[in-house]
């Protein structure tokens, strides 16, 4: 019964949690690059925009589906279909939950690439030359090292429950990532070649900022960047109480992870800069690198251009990424722990291994299969699954759900001119993010 339930015990505990679970390495690695080669500042420009018109009703829409039901995507998906057919309700929320685990398997072997790189300027510093070099090479070995190690990390959160795991490491965890992207940013700000990089980034190009490619970027990332479309803000939306005030909440959390995304942009951007007036090449066919080649490359090859400082910086820069990676894992882990302990009444302890045991096995085979199967995973999950499950959700609250619906129930005022936002208007902009995203 839902009074039975684990739950949240503060909003900013909730807001922590769901902005934690949105910033993730998209935020810190694919949205600077991305605002960087879209005429900066009239990316941001636009990306706030999107935020406001689309990802702001798409994050309210999966919690209010979560909270309205308090029950994990399955139960509530079935519940919202109920009048209709239950069954194609269950079907989507087993496909979210499958996106889940999926969403697992490559994410903890790309956690456990920071946290590799988090310890190598430890071991440079005591002279640990064969560790260091381990650390940051690439190799199976070092991913069946570090891939578990993190699946046991995020295991040894989600093991203690809502409260005093998922919210009580949300609000440590949380503010030691803002203070080391405040701190980074300070920092990097000094050096030769920034204010080159700030320019870049937030001096808008105007004449950019109709164009169709920029646009759909830009609503691509918002919406990947709040973490949309698996189920991990629906059942965080489930472990709200009952009479939270849900719109305030979704603004919190939307406000949280924009300004984490804004803030990586301050330091990301300025540090390729530097690092090429530093000598390292940043630029690829007039644009600036991006993905893996930017933060395992580049960034490390201008720590070593530091000395000493590097080595600090270095350390700092990957503990930041490490947390970003741990505060998604351990939500997305949230949705098939608690599909097992309430619809098969299984136990926490026992639904926690039996998910990191299932995850480390899809891991496993992605990394002995790395080369062809790592980018059509993502591909896959990231360009078809989020943005589908994402118009799902619309349909769903907007033309399927009655019984409790307040969005469709005797709706005024605002209330009723975002209802049929929610029916109308988003469904279309989100079938023209997939279809950009999926066939542009």
């Amino acid at each position: 019964m839902a009074q039975l339930r684990d739950g949240f015990q503060s909003r900013l505990g909730f807001v922590l949690a769901a902005s934690g679970a949105a910033v993730g390495l998209g935020n810190i690695w694919g949205f600077p690059t991305q605002a960087a080669n879209h005429g900066g500042g009239a990316f941001l420009l636009v990306y706030f925009i999107v935020i406001f018109f689309l990802a702001l009703p798409a994050l309210y829409t999966e919690l209010y589906l979560g909270h309205k039901a308090q029950a994990n995507p399955v139960k509530a998906l079935r519940q919202a279909w109920q009048e209709q057919a239950p069954q194609v309700g269950a079907a989507a929320g087993y496909l979210g939950l499958a996106g889940a685990i999926v969403m697992l398997s490559f994410y903890s072997i790309v956690a456990g690439w920071m946290l590799a790189y988090a310890l190598e300027p430890i071991a440079s510093f005591f002279g640990f030359t064969t560790v260091s070099a381990f650390l940051h090479t690439d190799s199976m070995a070092r991913n069946f090292v570090f891939t578990p190690l993190m699946l046991i990390l995020t295991a040894s959160i989600i093991l203690k429950g809502v409260k005093s795991g998922i919210e009580t490491w949300s609000r440590r965890l949380m503010p030691m990532l803002l203070v080391l992207l405040v701190v980074l940013i300070a920092y990097i700000a000094t050096l030769d070649g920034a204010s080159e990089g700030f320019a870049a980034y937030l001096v808008p190009d105007f004449s950019q900022i109709l164009d169709p490619g920029l646009i759909i970027a830009a609503m691509g990332q918002a919406f990947f960047s709040l973490s949309l479309g698996v189920g991990c803000m629906m059942i965080y939306g489930s472990y709200l109480q009952p009479d939270a005030n849900l719109p305030r909440l979704t603004a919190s959390v939307a406000l949280l992870d924009t300004g984490v995304a804004f803030l990586a942009g301050l330091l990301i951007i300025p540090a390729i800069y530097v690092a090429q007036h530093n000598g390292v090449q940043v630029f690829s066919d007039g644009k600036l690198v991006g993905e893996g080649q930017l933060i395992f490359a580049i960034l490390p090859q201008l720590f070593n251009t530091m000395g000493e400082i590097g080595l600090l910086v270095g350390l700092l820069f990957f503990v930041l990424m490490s947390i970003a990676s741990l505060t998604s894992t351990i939500s997305s882990t949230e949705i098939p722990v608690a599909f097992l302990v309430e619809n098969h009444q299984v136990e926490r302890k026992k639904a926690t291994f039996l998910v990191s045991l299932t995850v480390l096995a899809a891991s496993s085979l992605i990394i002995f299969n790395f080369d062809w199967l790592f980018g059509l995973v993502i591909m896959v999950l990231t360009q078809y699954q989020l943005p589908l499950m994402g118009l799902f959700y619309f349909i769903t609250v907007g033309w399927l759900w009655r019984r409790g619906n307040q969005l469709n129930e005797a709706a005024s005022g605002m209330r009723y001119w975002f209802a049929q936002y929610i029916r109308y208007v988003c469904p279309i902009l989100m079938t023209a993010v997939f279809a950009n995203v999926a066939f542009g």
